[in-house]
């Protein structure tokens, strides 16, 4: 009778998880397509070391403890649960006769039954004890969070008694070794006793992870079935390029994403998968510092707005047959009869208020532990704000106006872009002899900062003036050269970002150019990595990089030693986006007698200093500034320079530290002045 049950059973499980399978997948059709399967071994190994190994999760010590714990705990005991269900299926069934091998799986079942308790219990004390910040979500997050390691603290608490009970029904296979379950064998000793509990214990444990299986679909926890997908499906480097907008595909209407639809199926994909343990919320520069962004949110009122609309889209539903509280609302609005599709993605599930706080340093995406991709969607957000709906932030609209005029951000005259090269010998592309171009080293791409802002202009002559005392021969593209693309597709003007781009490639590729440096990593990544979808294929190396080679290989050669102590800040689109943290420090570690620090939050940790994603041309109204969070973090090192390899960094350290720092003590200075400075010194004494 046990075993016609447990077929009943099993089979309607079963057909329950597939249907949400089913179910879910469809919902994903309605995103567009990607294309996400190539180069499998990359992604398998994005598996194994992501999701199976929870390397991010281990960025934080504790709580990556407990949950591998739990995660590869409940690894070994698939055994288990495989055995189980075939002891439920068949009379005698069950893996005594994999021999030696049944003892590594009953000592190590023991084991991580233990481990998944304690990561239980951690778990629970964090949330409601120690009350971690990043936990405390809405009561109905907490209470299914609270449900599902309930159901986790049953499971492995049922399994170890049930199979504490086996070798006192005599069914116990000889090559069994519980080293937990042994602790109980006196007080089942009993036959009788030992079989009721077994068979109570395991009805328990079966029950509940077949149940604990149909409920996840409509849990916060429907990651522990969709994060091993979503990790083989993620970016396979980090998420330092945007799509590209093919302006002319037939039949294409709509530019980013307005509704779920919008999105691409991986994006639905992330959404699913987000596991609300707020990791991304707790580094965002803008939410630390009291603004209403929240990447978590982003991601959740996603997925709330695609269980909403997705199946009115497949056809499960139509907006007469949603019964009363159907529609998740998130908070936006608490009406209860919904019709869902008179509502937005935009305004009722997300704030656009939101959306414009971003400054795209992508410390989210860098500390998702299923590698959720936060900021591509936003600018997408940001692409139909723009370009569909021409709302965005007032501030902005110069910002445009000059890059369509100027083609760059600020209000200067294109005519006066290589003015910073009166009084050196810096020659540009169209004033050398197409003969000599083959002979040139280097393109040195200024940037838009490098050309017109008064301060970067040093960082600018100081670089030139390196690479000339190293016997390099580089030029300029000069009035040519236009603003690189990048704040206008951060700031979701993909089309003005594309009209600037194309004229570059075309400028650059006239040239023949293969290799360019540039001292502004908002140029260095969008040059290296997104140029290429507009034919334009380049070299491309950061000033920090090209210093420290020259450094390297003894070009630039003797330092005169500099008594002073400096912390290094970490530019987002250097560091985090193209993984660029060693040559900046060794540039410094190389003059002799700079002490050099640290900020606690440095390297993949960095914290941003505000100006990406086109923050650098709105203005800050709500909480602390970015800048000043950043430059009090520095100024608590103790150190007499701030250094610096970015121009929008540049500008906001100085902002920040002039503010923190009124007596003008401390300086921020580009490394490249630091190592002229040194250089010059050098030459003098000669």
């Amino acid at each position: 009778m046990k075993h016609i049950i447990f077929w009943i059973v099993f089979i309607a499980s079963m057909g329950g998880i597939a249907w949400n399978t089913r179910r879910l997948i469809g919902y994903l059709r309605i995103g567009k397509k990607e294309n996400r399967f190539g180069d499998i071994a990359a992604r398998i190994k994005n598996v194994l070391v992501v999701a199976i190994g929870q390397s991010k999760l281990m960025r934080e010590p504790i709580a990556g403890a407990i949950h591998a714990a739990i995660f590869w705990g409940f690894l070994v005991l698939l055994a288990a649960v495989v055995e189980s269900v075939l002891e439920g299926l068949f009379p005698g069934g069950g893996l005594g006769w994999l021999g030696p091998i049944y003892s590594v799986l009953t000592i190590s079942q023991d084991l991580f039954c233990v481990l998944i308790l304690v990561g239980v219990v951690w778990a629970l004390w964090r949330r409601y004890v120690t009350k971690v910040k990043r936990l405390q979500g809405d009561l109905p997050e907490k209470k299914d969070a609270t449900l599902i390691l309930g159901l986790i603290g049953i499971i492995v608490t049922s399994l170890l008694l049930m199979n504490a009970a086996r070798a006192g029904t005599g069914v116990e296979s000889g090559w069994a070794v519980r080293p937990v379950g042994a602790l109980f064998h006196g007080a089942l000793s009993d036959p009788r006793t030992a079989a009721m509990i077994y068979e109570s214990m395991w009805w328990l444990h079966i029950v509940t992870i077949l149940g604990f299986m149909n409920y996840l679909p409509y849990s916060k926890h429907l990651h522990v079935m969709t994060s091993i997908p979503n990790v083989y499906f993620g970016t396979l480097s980090t998420v330092n390029k945007l799509q590209k907008i093919d302006f002319e595909e037939e039949g294409l209407e709509k530019f980013g994403v307005s509704d779920v639809e919008d999105f691409t199926w991986k994006q639905l994909l992330d959404g699913m998968t987000c596991t609300h343990c707020g990791r991304c919320t707790s580094v965002c520069p803008a939410n630390i510092t009291g603004k209403v962004l929240d990447p978590k949110q982003i991601i959740i009122q996603t997925h709330h707005r695609t269980m909403d609309r997705a199946p009115l889209m497949v056809g499960e539903k139509t907006p007469a047959t949603l019964g009363e509280g159907e529609a998740t609302n998130a908070g936006l609005n608490e009406s209860r009869n919904v019709d869902v599709m008179s509502k937005s993605l935009i305004g009722d599930y997300i704030s656009p208020e939101a959306l414009w706080q971003c400054t795209t340093c992508m410390a989210c995406v860098q500390e998702c532990p299923v590698m959720i991709e936060h900021v591509p969607a936003i600018v997408d957000l940001r692409r139909s704000l723009v370009m569909m709906q021409a709302e965005f932030p007032a501030e902005i609209q110069p910002a445009f106006q000059n890059m369509e005029n100027n083609f760059t951000p600020w209000a200067f005259s294109a005519s006066e872009r290589a003015d910073w090269t009166e009084g050196t010998n810096v020659k540009t592309m169209e004033e050398t002899p197409e003969e000599e171009r083959e002979n040139i080293d280097v393109l040195f791409w200024v940037g838009c900062a490098g050309s017109y802002d008064d301060r970067y202009k040093k960082v600018t002559r100081a670089f030139a003036e390196l690479m000339e005392i190293a016997g390099v021969s580089f030029r300029i593209l000069g009035t040519e050269e236009k603003c690189n693309g990048d704040a206008a597709r951060r700031m979701g003007n993909e089309y003005l970002a594309q009209s600037l781009i194309q004229m570059n490639v075309e400028t650059l590729n006239a040239y023949n150019v293969k290799k360019i440096v540039t001292s502004c990593p908002h140029c260095f990544n969008t040059l290296l990595n997104e140029y290429g979808d507009f034919g334009g294929e380049y070299e491309v190396i950061h000033h920090t990089a090209f210093i420290d080679g020259m450094l390297k290989d003894g070009r630039l050669k003797t330092l005169t030693p500099m008594q002073e102590k400096v912390t290094f800040h970490d530019s987002c689109y250097l560091g985090r986006y193209n993984n660029q943290y060693e040559a900046p420090r060794a540039m410094l570690e190389n003059i002799p007698g700079l002490e050099v620090v640290e900020m606690e939050r440095n390297k993949s940790r960095g914290f941003c200093c505000g100006a990406g994603g086109g923050q650098m041309f709105m203005e800050e109204t709500e909480g602390k500034r970015v800048n000043i969070e950043r430059s009090e973090e520095a100024l608590a090192t103790g150190a007499d320079i701030v250094a610096t390899a970015c121009p929008f960094c540049m500008t906001m350290m100085n902002d920040g530290v002039k503010a923190s720092n009124p007596d003008g003590h401390v300086v921020v200075k580009d490394v490249a002045e630091m190592v002229l400075e040194s250089v010059r010194g050098a030459m003098a004494g000669a």
